[in-house]
């Protein structure tokens, strides 16, 4: 099995991106993005496998996260910034191109950065998250529009301080809730209107109380989330969502444009987020679309759920792949 190692990569804004990496230096980049509230550690399954095929693979804890600089300014953390640093990462191996691999918010990253600069993107994955056109109207205004005064977490994130010490105040609870109450077992009991109810309460308190550890997860990989999250709390993977105008602001230049580069989309069948979001958004959007994967009994956490089913999607793209 390949060796991990470990390092950081630092940008001309003076944040540092502290990356995974495993693999040959002279094989093809892979670039695995992680979403909320993930880390690098969340690809844990996929890196040796990628590596041990002859990719040269870097999964970085993107800025906010993790061992990665955390900045104080909100805009910051916006698609430009964030798709600049993957750019950066190809640039730190010397390479004009990298496949890029994105789940949840790292799945719109890497969707962005194939639409920004296709042309140093070799192939792009989307997990969780398909890719979405930009709509006609800033996202949070389009939000408010559809569910009035109903509560929606990405709203409710809005707010400077708020969600914050929401997370924070006790992230073992959080997280439990989040990685364990977003798989297909809690799903199957939980009250779909309760995420949405305005009755006062806050993020956490709306999450599944998940006493049972699913098989696909331990209690020592939970602690090292919990154990993480509890040194920097959420308020920089929070910033990401305090960008989404912003974002659409900055990507009008690329409205109704496609991703070009080859792309295939991957998720999970029980994922609840692909009832927001289903994969049909992105039809007619891909020039090169390598297919859509549902993989079976699968939640929103699908490459550490089902990883087998998943390295072996990434695997065949990969293989399909020629302009690295």
């Amino acid at each position: 099995m390949a060796s991990l190692t470990e390092r950081t990569v630092a940008r001309p804004d003076g944040v540092e991106i502290h990356v995974t990496e495993a693999g040959p230096a002279d094989g093809p980049p892979v670039i695995l993005a992680h979403g909320f509230p993930e880390l690098s550690y969340s690809w844990r399954h996929q890196i040796p496998v990628l590596a041990d095929a002859g990719y040269h693979v870097l999964a970085p804890d993107q800025r906010g996260y993790g061992r990665s600089s955390q900045p104080a300014e909100v805009e910051v953390y916006d698609i430009v910034h964030l798709t600049d640093d993957l750019v950066a990462l190809i640039d730190d191996v010397g390479r004009d191109t990298a496949a890029i691999v994105g789940h949840d918010w790292g799945s719109m990253v890497v969707w962005g950065l194939a639409q920004r600069a296709p042309e140093r993107v070799a192939g792009v994955v989307g997990m969780s998250v398909p890719f979405i056109p930009r709509g006609d109207h800033p996202p949070t205004a389009a939000m408010r529009h559809l569910l009035g005064d109903a509560f929606f977490y990405m709203l409710y994130f809005q707010e400077p301080g708020v969600a914050d010490a929401d997370l924070a105040a006790d992230p073992e609870r959080t997280l439990r809730g989040m990685l364990l109450g977003l798989t297909p077992a809690a799903q199957a009991t939980a009250d779909p209107t309760a995420m949405f109810a305005n009755d006062g309460r806050g993020f956490v308190e709306r999450l599944p109380v998940v006493t049972e550890v699913p098989g696909w997860i331990t209690e020592a990989e939970i602690a090292h989330y919990v154990d993480e999250f509890r040194r920097t709390g959420f308020t920089g993977g929070i910033s990401w969502y305090r960008n989404l105008d912003r974002n659409w602001e900055l990507m009008e230049p690329h409205a109704g444009q496609k991703v070009r580069p080859p792309a295939r989309f991957v998720g999970g069948a029980l994922d609840p987020v692909l009832m927001m979001t289903p994969p049909s958004t992105q039809d007619g959007w891909l020039a090169d679309d390598r297919g859509t994967v549902i993989v079976p009994d699968a939640g929103h956490w699908v490459q550490q759920e089902k990883p087998t089913e998943v390295n072996r999607t990434l695997l065949d793209f990969l293989a399909g792949l020629t302009s690295w």
